[in-house]
Order: structure tokens, then C-alpha cells, then sequence
């Protein structure tokens, strides 16, 4: 092993769903992974397979899919979790099982009721299971950070000699200050020496996530557990990004410690990850946020125009940033042009019809739009990718509204080659619209979470929209994307984005139906 490489270990997809209102479908969980294989990522943690059918089956889509980074999916040490984790991974190229159990005193007497002894033994079975399924197994001890350390090194000991490789030790409530972790994570590297790797997974409650990350690779973990944009259960996990560039602009602290990321990527990884979920990093967030490399100060604008280092540390474009530009092109651009365009932003994998369809969209829009955007270009480009599946596609709208009157919305839709049109009365205008799709398709949705957001500035910005909806006797809420000048038009093709995913999923699950959890 390289002892100067640091592994990174994104579990964006399992982690990172787990935030309140993050749920991925798995066509969107199959783009997130294609990004993060292009990020450089070198193990992705899809899912948990047991969880039930939608996850197990995006795990087992991903597996097939990725080739350059390893395939792993959680599971606790329990026979079941592991079989489902190891038959979801076992097309992947590369693939690992990551199985876990609680170490700390609160956690073994109040959760599992289990004596100290018998969570050794657990853990033992639970590795030499996962053995029989893949050779690369992780193990991880809950609540390491509350743990005591002698008994942290008995199970290091045991699971270690049952076949664990890496071996994880999360601070998993972000109680620990990074001097302390830096204290844990030293002594334990030291005693488990090359026996196996030191893995760190640190919660951000306190807002030091990251820091006791970094603070952990200064003592010996040489494997970090990170999510994009820092989402994660409750406050989130430590960024992904900010762990990386500081890595990579600290070489003074860090010395010849590396990763495999391809920074450039980091933004636009970031910003499929924040339109899928619809959770948009703040603003003034480390590397990624819209005024990480803003200036408003005069002082700090004129330092930066006489010398860039004066108030950067790093430049805008090693984490992918390009400096907005207006996109030169209007009504009478050709198809040439808007390629290439979409080429420097990064685009490198869209299909041809996905291309057609979104010059398509940007020559309506360049007809309603005086200033076209990186950033429209790019969502315009984001937008057709989720929204290929199509099992109804919204043709038509009309709506009418006033302070007194009574909302109404018309809506036409396409199924099946079949044209469909109804009009309803609503409480207000999104009520009216959302009563109409009902009835055309037939399912009943509630609506969980709403937002919108512009694009860019002005006006005429695109607006983006957001809609999670569960329909009728699935509970579970899906997430549909909307695009348009018009926010209204935006919101009826979200929540009939949200209804194609319901439905695709369901499909899936379906023709998948041999697989039994």
C-alpha cells in the first residue's frame, strides 16, 4: 500500500440520502455514482442493501455500471444485511461489504443489550460471512469515538484476524474535538500498524467534521469517509471538497499525502448532487458555495485584481469553477456551437438525444432570454438527463387566478402516444394544477416538500423547481425536477416528474421481482 495515498470513500449515496429530504431514485443514484466515478473517488458506498427492494436495486445497478472505483454497500452484522450486501455488489468490478456493529458503553447496554464479549463474537461471524461474499471487507466500529480504547483494540484484534482490511472508527454523534481524535486515531494506527488501514467517518454536530478528519490523517488514517456538499445523517458528514483541497493546498502541513480526485470535478459534482436533491449548499460554504470565490470588500476586490493570492488560496478553476460567463449564442446558433459549449462546462458523456432535445430547449429559451447563463446551460443540460423517462409528458397549461376568483388550471398531457386534457378548480393555482394531473393520470399524489430557486439573475431567470410527492399506497416520497421561465409551468413538470419516477421505480421492481429481500 501507499502509505502517502489517501483513499477516499464517498458515501454521498448512503450517508448523504439519509438527510431529511434526500432520497435519490436509482436512475438519479446511477448519475451520482457515473459523477463520482469521474471525481476520482476510489470506493462509493451506493447504498444499504437491505434496507429494501430500491435500494438493493440501485446497489446492484451501480455494481454493473462503475468500473474504475470500488462498489461497497453497508450492511449491519447481521446474516441478512451481508448476503443482500454481497449479491448487490457482486457484479462490480471491484467490490467491498462494510459491516458494522456499536462499541461504546452507551450504545452496547442501552441499544444492542449486549455484553462487550458477545459484540466481539457478532462481529467476528459478521466478518468471516462477508468474506465468503467478497475479499474486501470493512469493518466499523460505532460509536468509536465514545469508546473505550482497550476494548477498541480487542475487536481491532478479532476482526482483524476474521478478515477485516480496513477498519473504520466514526465518531458517529461529532462528539470528539479533533485533539482528541487526533489522540485515538494516533495510538490506534500505531498498534494496528500494516495489519490494516484506519478509516475516519465523522459527523459534523459540532461543526468539526472536517477538521477531525484532517486531524485523523495527520495521525494515521489513511482512509477517509466523506460525502459531497457534507450531507449526512442530522448536521451532515464532513464535505468531501473540503477535506480534498485542503490536503491539496496545505502541502506545508500535509506534506507528500495525496488523492486520487480529480478537483476540476468537484463543482460540477456538486451541483448534480444539489440539483437531484434539491438541498442547494449555503451560499458562503467552503469550496463549492456560490460565494466561495466572491469578493465584495473593496479592499479584498483590489488586493485580488493586483495579485490573486492576496485573498485566494486556491484558483477558482482547480475546483471547477468558471468565472460566469455570458454564453454568446442566441435563436440562430447553430448545433455545432452549443456542443461545444456544453464540452467546456464539463459535459462529456451526454447522449445524442439528450443533447438534441436540450438545444432544442435552449433555442426556446434564447427566444424568451436576453442573457444566457454557464449556469442555464448547464442546469438546461442536468434537467433532460433526469427527466428522460417520460411516462407522462406535460404538453399544455393554462391556468387562470385572481385576488377574488376562484383558480383554475388546464392541463394537457401525453401518454402512451395518447393525448390527454382536463380542467380543474383549486384552492390556489398550484392546487388547481396538481388536482388536474391527478385525475388525467390517475394517481393520487401528497405533496411533502416544495421549493424553488432562480438559476441565475433577473427577471427572466429560469426558475428551477423541486417537488418531493408520495403516491397513494407507497409511502415513500419521490423526488421531480421542473425547469421553465415560467415557475408554474416548472411546477407541473416537477410533480409529473415525480410521478414518472414513482412509476419507473415501480416498474423496475417489478421485472426485478425474482430477487427476494
Amino acid at each position: 500500500m501507499d502509505k502517502n495515498k489517501i483513499i477516499v470513500f464517498d458515501t454521498t449515496l448512503r450517508d448523504g440520502e439519509q438527510s431529511p429530504g434526500c432520497s435519490m431514485n436509482t436512475d438519479e443514484k446511477i448519475k451520482v455514482a457515473l459523477q463520482l466515478e469521474k471525481l476520482g473517488v476510489d470506493v462509493i458506498e451506493a447504498g444499504f442493501a437491505a434496507a429494501s427492494p430500491g435500494d438493493f436495486d440501485a446497489v446492484s445497478q451501480i455494481a454493473k455500471i462503475i468500473k474504475n472505483s470500488t462498489i461497497c454497500s453497508l450492511s449491519r452484522a447481521i446474516d441478512n444485511d451481508i448476503k443482500q450486501a454481497g449479491l448487490a455488489v457482486s457484479h462490480a468490478s471491484k467490490h467491498r461489504i462494510h459491516t458494522f456493529i456499536a462499541t461504546s458503553p452507551i450504545h452496547m447496554q442501552y441499544k444492542l443489550k449486549m455484553t462487550p464479549d458477545e459484540v466481539i463474537k457478532r462481529a467476528v461471524k459478521a466478518v468471516q460471512y462477508a468474506k465468503t461474499f467478497v475479499d474486501d471487507v470493512e469493518f466499523s466500529c460505532e460509536d468509536a469515538g465514545r469508546s473505550e480504547i482497550p476494548f477498541l483494540k480487542e475487536v481491532i484484534d478479532a476482526v482483524i484476524e476474521a478478515g477485516a482490511k480496513t477498519i473504520n472508527l466514526p465518531d458517529t454523534v461529532g462528539y470528539r474535538l479533533p485533539t482528541e481524535l487526533a489522540s485515538m486515531i494516533k495510538e490506534l494506527s500505531a498498534y494496528t500498524g500494516d495489519r490494516a488501514i484506519i478509516s475516519v467517518h465523522n459527523h459534523n454536530d459540532l461543526g468539526l467534521a472536517t477538521a477531525n478528519t484532517l486531524a485523523s490523517v495527520l495521525n494515521g488514517a489513511r482512509q477517509i469517509e466523506v460525502t459531497i456538499n457534507g450531507l449526512g445523517e442530522r448536521a451532515g458528514n464532513s464535505a468531501l471538497e473540503e477535506a480534498v483541497m485542503a490536503i491539496k493546498v496545505r502541502k506545508d502541513i500535509f506534506g507528500d499525502l495525496y488523492t486520487n480526485i480529480n478537483t476540476p470535478e468537484l463543482y460540477a459534482t456538486s451541483r448534480l448532487v444539489a440539483t437531484i436533491t434539491g438541498v442547494e449548499p449555503q451560499q458562503n460554504k467552503a469550496i463549492v458555495g456560490k460565494n466561495a470565490f466572491t469578493h465584495e470588500s473593496g479592499i479584498h476586490q483590489d488586493g485580488v485584481l493586483k495579485h490573486q493570492e492576496t485573498y485566494e488560496i486556491m484558483r477558482p478553476e482547480d475546483v471547477g469553477v468558471i468565472k460566469d460567463s455570458t454564453l454568446i449564442l442566441g435563436k440562430h446558433s447553430g448545433r455545432a456551437a452549443f456542443k461545444d459549449k456544453i464540452a467546456q462546462l464539463g459535459f462529456d458523456n451526454v447522449s445524442e438525444e439528450e443533447l438534441n432535445n436540450a438545444f432544442e430547449r435552449f433555442k426556446v429559451l434564447a427566444d424568451k432570454k436576453k442573457d444566457i447563463t454557464d449556469d442555464d446551460v448547464r442546469m438546461l443540460i442536468t434537467d433532460e438527463a433526469l427527466n428522460h423517462d417520460k411516462i407522462f409528458d406535460l404538453v399544455g397549461l393554462q391556468i387562470s387566478d385572481c385576488s377574488n376568483g376562484l383558480p383554475m388550471a388546464a392541463v394537457t398531457i401525453k401518454h402512451n402516444n395518447e393525448i390527454l386534457k382536463d380542467a380543474a378548480l383549486g384552492d390556489g393555482t398550484m392546487d388547481a394544477i396538481f388536482k388536474t394531473i391527478d385525475r388525467l393520470t390517475g394517481y393520487s399524489g401528497q405533496l411533502k416538500d416544495y421549493k424553488v430557486v432562480s438559476v441565475s439573475e433577473g427577471k427572466d431567470s429560469l426558475a428551477k423547481v423541486t417537488t418531493r410527492v408520495s403516491f397513494e399506497e407507497n409511502s415513500q416520497t419521490f423526488v421531480g425536477h421542473g425547469l421553465s421561465i415560467d415557475t408554474m409551468l416548472a411546477t407541473a413538470k416537477a410533480y409529473l416528474g415525480a410521478l414518472n419516477s414513482y412509476l419507473s421505480q415501480k416498474d423496475r421492481l417489478t421485472k426485478n421481482c425474482g430477487h427476494q429481500i
